[in-house]
């Protein structure tokens, strides 16, 4: 942003206030947040763009996939935490019942049998193995008798809390997955914030581009301010919102409207690019005034003059 100043002058009696200074365009470099191959770039340098135009696109393929296999797990992540927030299925807990019906069976068989093997033994009518056997086939059956009223147990109450948690936690971050594929794919496209000109074109579509990197740059047409230096004499002769009359070299009797808006409490030595050697030691005070420029007269770097009317 230019900064070129010719001199500052000391207000004597009540003479307008006359300061130089320069246009002082705000300007924007434009960027993708994500990397990707730039696929679209639509204005060209000194085109003018309103505020939400869309100005570049990257490749979408990638994150599209990506937010894809976001969204289905996001969905996988739902359905698991509704299958263990509901339970088992009425016919997964029959299934167990049934199951412990069976071994119930089973269970009983086995203890007739061990014992007969048992009343047999004590009389000689039956062998050590057979025995042996039977004892074995009754503790496996009631094992299994054991494990099935545990399974249909936890069948009928579904499942714990602390699972419940889980898949509460495994649901939220699936939905933060989503939510920062979303952002990613929205990434891929830059829109003007702001009305403005298209200064400069950085990169030509098919370049790889990384996060952060300029693409465009754009100067703002809001707000036009003017950056000028103060006296300390004259300090005391300004004020915020005192009104302001600014004129250019090209257009010297068409004054542009302006306003104080800011005056620097801070002071600082004049600018070297004033020429006269004395003024480069003054201490001087920065100020900025707001111009309304609807036909877009000013540029930046423009030198000015600014006439302020302490008078009145």
């Amino acid at each position: 942003m230019g900064s070129a100043y010719i001199a500052i002058q000391y207000k004597r009696n009540d003479d307008p206030l006359t300061l130089y200074g320069n246009v002082d365009i705000r300007q924007v470099d434009l960027g993708f947040r994500i990397s990707g191959r730039l696929a679209k770039m639509i204005p060209e340098e000194g085109d003018e763009v309103k505020t939400g135009d869309l100005l570049a696109i990257l490749d979408k393929a990638p994150y599209e996939a990506a937010f894809a296999a976001a969204k289905a797990q996001l969905s996988q992540a739902e359905a698991n935490l509704a299958k263990l927030k509901h339970g088992n299925r009425p016919q997964e807990i029959e299934e167990a019942r049934a199951n412990v019906r069976e071994r119930e069976a089973s269970f009983t068989n086995a203890e007739l049998i061990f014992k007969r093997e048992s009343e047999q033994i004590k009389i000689g009518a039956s062998s050590q193995q057979a025995y042996d056997n039977a004892l074995s086939l009754k503790l496996e059956s009631e094992a299994q008798l054991k494990s099935a009223k545990e399974t249909l147990s936890l069948a009928e109450e579904g499942f714990r809390a602390e699972d419940i948690a889980a898949g509460q936690a495994a649901m939220e971050t699936a939905k933060a997955q989503l939510e920062s594929a979303q952002i990613n794919l929205k990434d891929t496209e830059i829109y003007s914030p702001s009305d403005g000109v298209i200064l400069t074109r950085v990169r030509e579509p098919g370049s790889i581009i990384a996060p952060q990197s300029i693409v465009y740059t754009l100067s703002l047409h809001k707000p036009v301010w003017i950056r000028a230096y103060i006296a300390e004499p004259n300090l005391g002769h300004i004020k915020p919102g005192m009104e302001a009359l600014v004129t250019t070299d090209t257009y010297p009797d068409s004054p542009l409207k302006g306003q104080i808006g800011f005056i620097s409490p801070q002071a600082e030595f004049t600018p070297k690019t004033v020429e006269t050697p004395e003024l480069r030691t003054d201490l001087v005070y920065r100020l900025r005034i707001l111009v309304h420029d609807p036909k877009g007269q000013l540029r930046q770097g423009m030198p000015v003059t600014v006439n302020i009317n302490t008078y009145e």
